[in-house]
C-alpha cells in the first residue's frame, strides 16, 4: 500500500498518518478479511509510534487506532475493541479518565457524543439509498426500512437534543428531511476535540446492516456511560443529609434510560439474515463484555457471588476486581441512609420512587434486549462463547436493587424483603 509505505519511509508523524488509505482498504472487505501484507505494516506502523510520545495527542489516537485495526491480528478482539470504545473515549480499562469537567459538561459531551453516533448511521442510511457511497454494499434494505431507520432514529435522538436545547432545529417532517437535518445539527455540536467518528467505524463484513448495529451499540456505551456516572454520583450524594440531590441523579439517569427506547426499536430493523452473515466474523465480541453496562448493575447493588463468578464479570475484570474490593452501591447507601437516621420520611419516600423507577426502566431495557436478540438468533449461541438468548432470559429479572421493590411486596430497608 503505497500511502503506508511512504508514511513509514518517511519521519512517520502521527499527524499524516494515512487515514483514508487505510480505512479505504479495510472497508472494501471487512476488518476479518484484510490482507496480512498490510496488517504487518500497521503493525510496523504502531511500533514507530509506540514510547512516551504516545500518551497524547495525535499520537494517543494513532495508537488507539492501530490497536482497534490490529486488534484481530493481536488475538485480542473483544466487544470493547469491534465497538472502538478507547477511539470514542468510552470507558473500556482499568485506567479509564473520569469524565472531563462539571456535571453539565460531562453531560453534554455524552448527549453531543449520543447525538453524533445516531445522526451519522442515519447519514448512512441516507447516501446508500441516494448510491452516493459503496461503503458496505451487501444486502442493502429497501426504501420502506430507510425512512423507517430516519424516523425511529430521529425519535432516538430527540431527548438528547432537547438537553442541549437543539431540538427545534431538526423539525418534524417527513423522516429523510429530519434525518437530513440531524446531520447537520450533529456536525454544528462536534466541538474541538471531539472523537472524529470515521475512525471507529471498521466493520468486519461488508454486510450494510452492520454499520447500523456498530454505531447503535456505540450509542448504548455511550449511554450506560452516562448511566454510571449519575449512578456514582447518587452514592455519593447518599452520604450526606440532603436527600434531593441523590433523588436527582437518579431521576436523570432513569429518564435517559426510559427514553432511550428507540434505539432498541432502531436496532429491530435490521434484516435478520444480514445480521446472521456478519456475525460469523465477530466470534469473540459480545455484550457481556460491555464494562459500562456491569459498571450500571455493580453500583445499582452488589452482585451475589454466582453472579460476579460468572462469564459475564469475568469478562470485565476490572469492575469485577472493583466490587470484590467493596465498591459502594445505591443500595447499600440507601439502606446505610435509613439505618443512620439520615434518610425518612418524605426523603426516604422520594428515593425510593427514584429507584423503583430507574429499576424499572432497566428491567424494561432487559426484556427488550432480549425479545430482540431472540428473533435475531433464535436458538444460535451467542458471539464471545456465550450462551446467547438462554443467558438473557436467565438474567433478564436479576433484581436491580434489594433495598425497594417494583412490585406490591413491602420492603424493610435495612434488612431484605418482607413476606
Amino acid at each position: 500500500m503505497h500511502e503506508l509505505t511512504s508514511w513509514l519511509s518517511g519521519a512517520a508523524d502521527p499527524r499524516t498518518f494515512p487515514y483514508p488509505a487505510v480505512l479505504r482498504k479495510f472497508h472494501e472487505v471487512g476488518k476479518h478479511f484484510v490482507e496480512k501484507e498490510l496488517l504487518a505494516l500497521l503493525d510496523e506502523s504502531r511500533a514507530r509510534v509506540a514510547g512516551a510520545s504516545a500518551a497524547v495527542g495525535d499520537a494517543r489516537r494513532l495508537t488507539d487506532f492501530l490497536d482497534v485495526a490490529l486488534d484481530k491480528w493481536d488475538g485480542r478482539y473483544d466487544y470493547r475493541s469491534y465497538l472502538a470504545l478507547r477511539l470514542l473515549r468510552l470507558p473500556c480499562g482499568a485506567d479509564d479518565p473520569p469524565p472531563a469537567g462539571d456535571d453539565a459538561t460531562a453531560r453534554r459531551a455524552r448527549d453531543r457524543l449520543f447525538v453524533r453516533l445516531v445522526a451519522d448511521a442515519l447519514a448512512f442510511e441516507l447516501a446508500a439509498a441516494a448510491h452516493a457511497t459503496d461503503l458496505l454494499p451487501q444486502q442493502r434494505p429497501g426504501p420502506t426500512v430507510v425512512t423507517k431507520r430516519c424516523r425511529l432514529g430521529v425519535r432516538a435522538a430527540l431527548p438528547a437534543l432537547a438537553r442541549l436545547g437543539v431540538a427545534g432545529a431538526v423539525g418534524d417532517g417527513e423522516p429523510a428531511t429530519a434525518a437530513a437535518a440531524l446531520r447537520a445539527v450533529a456536525a454544528d455540536l462536534a466541538a474541538d476535540g471531539d472523537p472524529p467518528l470515521r475512525l471507529s467505524m471498521l466493520p468486519v463484513h461488508v454486510t450494510h446492516d452492520e454499520y447500523l448495529f456498530i454505531r447503535v451499540l456505540q450509542a448504548y456505551e455511550c449511554l450506560f456511560a452516562a448511566l454510571a456516572d449519575e449512578l456514582r454520583a447518587a452514592v455519593a450524594a447518599l452520604a450526606g443529609h440532603d436527600p434531593r440531590p441523590a433523588a436527582e441523579r437518579l431521576r436523570y439517569a432513569g429518564d435517559l434510560l426510559a427514553t432511550a427506547g428507540p434505539l432498541f426499536s432502531l436496532l429491530a430493523t435490521m434484516q435478520a439474515e444480514s445480521f446472521r452473515t456478519f456475525r460469523q466474523y465477530t466470534e469473540g465480541a459480545s455484550a457481556i463484555q460491555s464494562r459500562s453496562y456491569k459498571l450500571v448493575e455493580s453500583l445499582c447493588r452488589t452482585p451475589e457471588e454466582d453472579r460476579l463468578d460468572s462469564v459475564a464479570y469475568r469478562s470485565v475484570p476490572e469492575v469485577r476486581a472493583r466490587v470484590r474490593a467493596g465498591q459502594p452501591t445505591v443500595d447499600e447507601a440507601y439502606r446505610s441512609a435509613v439505618r443512620e437516621g439520615r434518610l425518612d420520611g418524605a426523603g426516604r419516600a422520594l428515593l425510593a420512587r427514584r429507584m423503583e423507577a430507574f429499576a424499572g426502566a432497566l428491567l424494561q431495557w432487559r426484556r427488550t434486549h432480549h425479545r430482540i436478540a431472540t428473533r435475531m438468533l433464535g436458538p444460535r449461541h451467542g458471539t464471545g462463547y456465550t450462551e446467547g438468548t438462554p443467558y438473557l432470559a436467565a438474567v433478564r429479572a436479576v433484581p436491580v436493587f434489594t433495598a425497594v421493590t417494583t412490585d406490591s411486596r413491602p420492603v424493610d430497608p435495612i434488612g431484605g424483603r418482607s413476606s
